[in-house]
């Protein structure tokens, strides 16, 4: 059982995000601004996240430092950290008991919810899949790099389409952006050659830009 991602006002807060990116990728204006105060930006720029609302906004340096370096402020700033988990571990009856129904989903904690959300890409947008507590722990206990993760602002990406595996903790906003690009490209019902091209240079890029974590070496 699943419910649309866009369903709640905090999932129409996200696709918001959604629409936004589709709008930047197809626009003529030669530079975005910062939402907050209008800056011009940089390509390579901050993100924010309004943690109640999952919206995500586009902001210069200033007002990252601004609204992010104090406690209780408003916006939490989304790291920039790429780490891809070389050795992470989960076994294939663990990965069925996520209830997860297909090979390419993300997990975060969602603090105002207090709970860990999995969600997966659809051509409709991102979709929430039920997730049981006590099957997350057992994987959390395994895989320590999982306890790093930061609340709200990132997640575990798992990609396990095709006949390899690859697991990654990545800032939220790259979840959102392979729901972007998915919404973009699909067409019809298996989503057709471009989306799927489209899928794999999003990873082969995510795969250029992460640190490899691995396991600690006991003795």
């Amino acid at each position: 059982m699943s419910e649309a991602f866009n369903e709640t006002p905090e999932r129409d807060a996200a696709s918001s995000f959604l629409r936004q990116f589709a709008r930047r990728r197809t626009s003529a204006e030669p530079e975005e601004r910062c939402e907050l105060c209008s800056t011009a930006l940089n390509p390579l720029h901050q993100h924010l996240l309004d943690p109640k609302k999952r919206q995500i906004l586009c902001a210069c340096d200033g007002c990252a430092i601004l609204f992010c370096g104090q406690a209780g402020a408003h916006y939490l700033r989304v790291p920039r950290r790429l780490r891809s988990l070389i050795d992470f571990q989960i076994s294939d009856l663990q990965w069925e008991a996520l209830m997860v129904p297909i090979n390419l989903a993300f997990f975060y904690r969602d603090t105002a919810a207090d709970k860990v959300f999995a969600m997966y890409p659809s051509p409709a947008g991102a979709t929430e899949s039920l997730l049981t507590l006590d099957s997350w722990q057992e994987i959390v206990a395994q895989n320590p790099d999982l306890q790093t993760m930061e609340a709200d602002v990132e997640a575990l990406l798992v990609n396990r389409v095709g006949n390899s595996s690859e697991y990654y903790l990545v800032p939220i906003d790259e979840c959102y952006r392979l729901v972007g690009i998915i919404r973009m490209h699909w067409r019809g019902l298996s989503g057709g050659t471009d989306v799927w091209k489209e899928i794999q240079r999003f990873f082969d890029d995510l795969r250029a830009r992460s640190t490899e974590s691995r396991r600690p070496v006991h003795a």
